[in-house]
């Protein structure tokens, strides 16, 4: 029996009433359901949302091209492979949630469970340590390993990372440093943000695309920002029972 897959769908929709409306029935007449959908955020061009899309079993990727580029207006940023997260955290709430049940382990939560909010499909908390060194402090699963073998916590960086230190949330392009080959093959979209820091950086990474917008950016920074308050709180309330 064919199993059907899951995509996830970026669109840039035009500013006016029933646009949202006219994709979904364009999508529901060939035969794909909307599972999910997440205003990504607003630009002169229109709306940029994200939809979780589930094709008839058999179905190919192109149905969804057609489908939703036939109502007027409406772009395609990115169509891509959508893997479910296991953790079920879907939105930011829900992982700061994560977070305060564990707060003097925020990082490692955050690492944890970030990619799936961002639609991403890994995460790495990396530490800066000298020029030209840096560390795997955390890593979820199906993160890549950086340091040329099995992927070990903590491993050391086997390729220069010059955009460490960050001080600020920001696109991590190819000219950022030497990344894996396979990384340029896959499309590789990246974004950091500093941990409490700017010696310490979550980095996200997302194949295929699409590339993290402006307000992705921001939201990272935030839930990054709030991560490192609630461990620094942790510790400080436990070195002052101590």
């Amino acid at each position: 029996m064919l199993s059907r897959m899951s995509y996830l769908l970026r669109l840039v929709l035009p500013d006016h009433p029933g646009a949202l409306g006219a994709v979904a029935t364009a999508l529901g007449a060939a035969g794909i359901d909307i599972v999910s959908l997440s205003v990504v955020e607003h630009t002169p061009a229109g709306a940029v949302d994200d939809m979780i899309v589930l094709l008839p079993p058999g179905g190919l990727a192109d149905r969804v091209y057609t489908a939703a580029q036939s109502v007027p207006g409406v772009t395609v940023e990115a169509l891509r492979p959508f893997l479910a997260d296991g953790a079920g955290i879907g939105d930011d709430l829900e992982l700061v949630d994560a977070l305060t049940e564990r707060p003097a382990q925020a990082a490692a939560v955050l690492t944890e469970l970030v990619a799936g909010v961002f639609h991403a499909d890994w995460a790495l908390l990396l530490e800066h340590l000298a020029p030209g060194d840096a560390r795997v402090r955390e890593a979820s699963v199906g993160a890549p390993s950086l340091g040329g073998a099995d992927l070990g916590v903590p491993e050391r960086v086997r390729f220069p990372l010059p955009w460490l230190p960050l001080p600020a949330a920001r696109r991590i392009g190819p000219g950022d440093g030497e990344f894996p080959a396979r990384w340029e093959a896959v499309n590789m979209e990246l974004v950091a943000a500093p941990v409490g820091h700017e010696r310490l950086a979550l980095l996200l990474g997302r194949p295929g695309g699409p590339a993290f917008r402006s307000s992705e950016i921001a939201r990272l920074a935030h839930l990054a920002g709030i991560a490192a308050s609630l461990a620094r709180a942790a510790n400080n309330g436990q070195r002052g029972r101590e």
